[in-house]
């Protein structure tokens, strides 16, 4: 006889890393978690199911539109306006929380304009679809003729930042308007993908951050009565917090919570969608999280004590995240030790970023 099921069943748009990492948090608690690929076949939803996403944007198929639209969807509204950096961008200003400066590029006859108001040096996005350094461009006025005209209308001009270091703050909120936050991350991005992320709560300005990170992301998960996790990406400039991009799910930052801290944020994200009870965050030690792009599996890898391997089962292609290795624990030194060891079994490409992290935590 087929016992009922504790939860209802939580699907999940897209089968990547994320979902299958979801999938996983949820076993140990009986929380049957489904990721469907974007192309799987149309079935007939359970009365008794939720439905979220890994990722912010999706292809159009039959059954990704079923899905994206039903009522079971949490959160279904809010992607519209956080895929979009023309509306994200305009919720934040809406909030008066600090970003770049910003403007939508409608026509080629703005650009003195923008060059006056907005910045000499800007970072053209894309409105939808560009990440990990895709869909961007640094442009002055020189090189200005890159942006062409079927990317009018399309794409945002920000502000260039020399920003002194980039931070994240992962949390969540729960369908009374409670919130759960993990300590400020700071991260390291190269080619514009996130490959290093450091959480120390001895970090200098870490107290001073942490309120002010939390106060922000309180404010805008509220106002969007978001259910579940969200990623804020900030830049530190002297003692103040810029906001980046936001992501309304798991996110890479957060990545070191499977090993770091009571509750991962998979797990946490799953508590929060299914409104289960669920303690305080407790923060174990400092962690440390190596993202592996484009890279080989390599055994020696899972010889390095104290640490966590994640790897995803992908091809392994250029610039393609493929696992992650975290790593905790409460003498600092030790994890050096263990970066240390990686960097003999990890490509040159990934030597400066060890030293980052290694520094980071001296």
């Amino acid at each position: 006889m087929q016992k009922s099921a504790l939860y209802p069943t939580v699907y999940v748009l897209g089968n990547g890393q994320l979902g299958r990492m979801l999938r996983y948090a949820g076993a140990p608690l009986d929380i049957n978690v489904q990721p469907l690929a974007f192309n799987a076949s149309v079935f007939d939803l359970p009365k008794d199911s939720i439905i979220t996403a890994e990722i912010e944007r999706w292809e159009e198929t039959p059954l990704t539109t079923m899905l994206g639209n039903h009522h079971k969807f949490v959160n279904k509204n809010v992607f519209v306006k956080t895929a979009d950096r023309l509306t994200q961008k305009s919720l934040l200003d809406e909030l008066a929380l600090p970003t770049s400066p910003w403007c939508l590029v409608e026509n080629h006859q703005q650009w003195a304009d923008i060059f006056t108001n907005v910045g000499e040096k800007v970072v053209v996005k894309r409105r939808m679809g560009g990440y990990d350094g895709r869909g961007q461009w640094i442009i002055t006025e020189e090189n200005k003729t890159l942006i062409t005209d079927e990317l009018l209308n399309e794409v945002i001009a920000e502000k260039f930042i020399p920003f002194d270091y980039e931070i994240s703050l992962v949390g969540a909120r729960f369908r009374n308007g409670d919130t759960r936050f993990y300590p400020v991350t700071h991260n390291l991005q190269q080619d514009g993908i996130l490959r290093y992320s450091v959480t120390d709560e001895t970090f200098p300005q870490q107290a001073r951050q942490q309120v002010q990170a939390e106060a922000m992301l309180s404010k805008i998960m509220a106002k969007l009565d978001y259910v579940g996790v969200m990623a804020m990406e900030c830049f530190v400039v002297g003692d103040k917090l810029l906001i980046n991009e936001l992501a309304p799910r798991v996110h890479n930052s957060g990545h070191w919570t499977q090993l770091g801290c009571s509750v991962s944020q998979f797990e946490l994200h799953l508590r929060a969608l299914l409104d289960l009870p669920t303690p305080k965050l407790t923060t174990f030690a400092p962690s440390v999280m190596v993202n592996l792009i484009g890279t080989d599996h390599n055994k020696l890898w899972l010889d390095t004590p104290f640490s966590q391997l994640h790897w995803y089962g992908k091809e392994v292609r250029t610039g393609r995240k493929v696992g992650h290795i975290n790593i905790s624990h409460p003498d600092k030194n030790v994890i050096i030790t263990q970066l240390e060891k990686l960097a003999g079994e990890l490509p040159n490409d990934y030597q400066s970023g060890l030293n980052w992290a290694i520094n980071k935590l001296k």
